[in-house]
């Protein structure tokens, strides 16, 4: 990694989005930009290369917000369908490139062949399907992608074990209720720290503002980012008023270097 890494927030919702549907919650009513959130994915770019961590139903609205000419592969952290809902969204890159490499856990592979068979089949392909290059992912394991190495960090989203990934001394974690000691070691150091932070209320599946704080203070990165944030966390430009200095809200097309 001879240049440093950008990071572009896609999304920075929660699985429904902000606003929800049909929601009268003043902060679904807000005409705040900041305030509107599209389901949680990130950009990460650095010489020429261009991957994503997740890849969910709004991808094809954030690639038109942030326009790349290449996407070298995905990353998942889970397999749920605000992370994975938009794989076929793919197509453009896949015409241009050929077989898009993903990288996901062996489980996540199999509810995504299960999901969209089509994308998976090696016979009797529809013309018009994306293809993809299956790169197998598990605990303890770093990988490569580009010419940098990932550190996968294992975390629990309730019982269901979820990816975050750890690139130089950037780490990005989302969907987290509870982080393991030895996985809490790989994320020492970490200059900038991404985690989810759902809602004031505790939830059984997600930090809550003040368990998203405590894991900050715990892991004392330079500075913190909160991501996949509900309409329950409160305004934007209120919540983050109360932050510590070093911790921001993300919001969407938010761009930052590490």
């Amino acid at each position: 990694m001879t240049n440093g890494l950008k990071i572009t927030f896609l999304g920075t919702g929660t699985s429904q989005g902000v606003p929800i549907i049909g929601s009268e919650h003043p902060v679904c009513l807000s005409k705040d930009p900041k305030d509107k959130r599209l389901r949680v994915s990130v950009l990460l770019s650095w010489d020429e290369y261009n991957y994503v961590i997740d890849c969910g139903p709004d991808f094809r609205q954030q690639m038109l917000a942030n326009p790349i000419a290449r996407l070298d592969g995905i990353l998942f952290t889970h397999e749920h369908a605000d992370h994975t809902a938009g794989i076929d969204d793919i197509r453009p890159f896949f015409f241009r490139q050929g077989d898009i490499p993903i990288y996901a856990h062996e489980r996540v592979v199999t509810a995504l062949k299960r999901r969209f068979d089509y994308i998976f089949v090696d016979e009797n392909r529809y013309p018009g399907a994306p293809s993809v290059a299956i790169h197998s992912i598990e605990k303890n394991v770093p990988f490569s992608i580009g010419n940098t190495t990932v550190t996968p960090i294992e975390a629990y989203h309730n019982r269901l074990p979820v990816f975050g990934f750890r690139v130089k001394d950037f780490t990005y974690l989302t969907d987290v209720k509870t982080v393991p000691p030895d996985e809490i070691e790989k994320i020492k150091g970490t200059k900038v720290l991404v985690i989810n932070a759902l809602r004031i209320e505790a939830h059984h599946s997600h930090f809550n503002l003040e368990e998203a704080l405590d894991f900050v203070t715990q892991i004392k990165p330079k500075t913190a980012y909160f991501t996949h944030i509900s309409h329950l966390l409160g305004f934007h430009k209120e919540v983050e008023k109360n932050l510590p200095e070093n911790v921001y809200l993300a919001y969407d097309n938010l761009t930052i270097s590490v």
